[in-house]
């Protein structure tokens, strides 16, 4: 199982992102996706999640300004990232939970964010 993600950069305050993520290879039915984000010198923490049956979690400096979506179908979930801020500025990564307990990492995309 392979995770790709892609989509981040360098902007500025205030601009957007979206960043894809597209699991590939044997995988069984997934229970939720979610994206998660890394920044220097700090622990990886959750950003956002959709379970199977759409339910959404987000962590509270994001609401507002980040949404989350799926297409179950291509195994491919979303981030969609308005209004970002130099906090926001990390490496983000996706992450699948499947319904047999297995957890699957994509490799990470920068999102520098300047002021």
């Amino acid at each position: 199982v392979q995770l790709q993600a892609s989509g981040g950069g360098l902007v500025q305050g205030g601009d957007s992102l979206r960043l894809s993520c597209v699991a590939s290879g044997m995988i069984s039915s997934i229970n939720v996706m979610g994206w998660y984000r890394q920044a220097p010198g700090k622990q990886r923490d959750l950003v956002a999640l959709i379970a199977t049956g759409g339910y959404t979690n987000y962590v509270d400096s994001v609401k507002g300004r980040f949404t989350i979506s799926k297409d179950s179908a291509k195994n491919t979930v979303w981030l969609q990232m308005n209004n970002l801020k130099p906090e926001d500025t990390a490496v983000y990564y996706c992450k699948i939970a499947t319904m047999d307990g297995h957890d699957y990492w994509g490799q990470g995309t920068q999102v520098t964010v300047s002021s």
